[in-house]
């Protein structure tokens, strides 16, 4: 059985997300979504709201498991006999660091690859700090996010207000 993990924050999921992981799936027994539950950035939502959301969005998708994950993700493939990463690609930038990870990832775990996929070209522009900016300034994010996701921006910066993102240039 080959399973794959594709880790991410998802503060909050989207398209890009989504589109990622619906194209790994059927090339693995199981794909494990995995929201990790501590970065080293400013969130918008809980790990566990995070979760549902994923939760949400994979409902009905077969072949893909949703779970949540601290730590080192080498260490979190171990646990769940994983033998690969699914990443994605947005833009040439992304490869550096995506890449630089990749080598890192191998020295700590030679026996789990990392496998890249690119992303289509309509989501080439999609972060989390994207959605949540237009989001944030009253936008209209239904392009970018499903709708379960969308309400709960909604909820959410009703409650926090627009200060709780860091902002990029949108504004201009």
């Amino acid at each position: 059985m080959t399973r794959a993990v594709f880790p991410a924050t998802f503060d909050p999921i989207h398209n890009g997300h989504i589109d990622i992981a619906r194209r790994a799936a059927p090339l693995f027994d199981e794909l494990i979504v995995a929201v990790y539950d501590r970065p080293l950035k400013s969130l918008l939502f809980s790990p566990e709201q995070r979760l549902e959301m994923v939760q949400q969005t994979f409902a009905d998708d077969e072949g893909i498991r949703v779970s949540m994950f601290g730590g080192l993700i080498v260490e979190y493939c171990r646990e769940v006999e994983a033998q690969v990463i699914v990443r994605g690609l947005r833009v040439f930038s992304d490869f550096e660091h995506e890449f630089r990870m990749a080598l890192a990832n191998h020295r700590l775990a030679p026996e789990i690859e990392v496998i890249a996929f690119i992303t289509h070209e309509e989501h080439s522009f999609l972060t989390g700090s994207t959605v949540r900016e237009i989001a944030s300034l009253d936008g209209d994010v239904s392009s970018m996010v499903p709708q379960h996701v969308l309400a709960a921006l909604v909820r959410q910066f009703q409650v926090v207000g627009d200060d709780a993102v860091d902002m990029t240039s949108l504004r201009d």
